[in-house]
């Protein structure tokens, strides 16, 4: 939010057309993927919620996920203005860190879905990436935040023409306030993750497998009313008939394995 006033009022909105106005893209989805999305999937191993460890699983991949796509367009809007206004790509302490955290969070989303999520994954290499795991995701939160500051800060000293920056304008005294705000968040994080009473032993053993009710989604437990689901299917199943032209035997039987829930 505040980095969306920030380039909302002092720095024109927003567009993609290759103008400034698609660089203030950047620092928006940068720091909601590095720092907020990030931040916020790793503590969820520690804040004590009453979710199988399955569902923690998904709910973690899934900010991971979104975090990775948000970061990854952050860098084209990023590239994209720099090859219109000719300017030369990753020539920046902050962009090599930048693209090195980027990286390494989608390697570690992949080693993760690969590793944790998919089911026929041997329990002796679950067993044996997860220290590495824990231990990459602590690393990369740290360049994370080092790149949303450096970032803030090159975009000061890059974009203040009409006061200096030694003025302390009001841009540059609400950009810092938000430097701020990123740095109590990290630690804020930090915290948490050090707390070792917050761990939850259940989630601690990767040495036996998911059961087939949570793979399964098991619906008393998420209280869905059945009716409901079946006329959500019903629903589909006339879209893809009509607009995808699927045999209606197909439909049949997925409706039958649906009922077997």
């Amino acid at each position: 939010m505040f980095v969306c006033l920030w380039s909302g009022i002092w720095r024109g909105g927003f567009a993609w057309d290759g103008s400034f106005l698609q660089f203030n893209w950047h620092p928006v989805l940068m720091v909601t993927s590095l720092v907020v999305l990030y931040g916020n999937a790793i503590v969820l191993y520690r804040v004590p919620l009453k979710w199988s460890r399955w569902w923690c699983k998904l709910t973690h991949g899934g900010l991971l996920f979104v975090a990775v796509v948000l970061s990854v367009l952050g860098v084209r809007a990023a590239f994209d203005f720099h090859t219109a206004n000719n300017i030369p790509h990753l020539y920046s302490l902050h962009s090599w860190t930048g693209i090195s955290t980027v990286a390494l969070l989608t390697l570690q989303w992949f080693v993760g879905l690969c590793a944790f999520l998919l089911p026929w994954t041997p329990l002796a290499v679950r067993a044996c990436l997860k220290p590495l795991h824990i231990w990459m995701g602590i690393a990369i939160f740290t360049p994370s935040l080092i790149t949303s500051l450096s970032g803030i800060n090159e975009k000061l000293l890059l974009t203040l023409n009409t006061e200096p920056y030694t003025a302390l304008p009001a841009e540059a005294l609400f950009a810092n306030s938000l430097g701020i705000l990123v740095v109590i968040f990290g630690l804020l994080v930090l915290k948490i993750l050090s707390n070792q009473k917050w761990k939850n032993p259940e989630f601690e053993n990767e040495t036996d497998r998911v059961s087939n009710d949570e793979i399964h989604f098991n619906m008393s437990k998420l209280n869905y009313n059945k009716k409901k689901f079946f006329l959500l299917y019903t629903f589909i199943q006339q879209v893809c008939i009509k607009l995808i032209k699927i045999d209606s035997k197909y439909i049949y039987n997925f409706k039958k394995i649906l009922e077997t829930f």
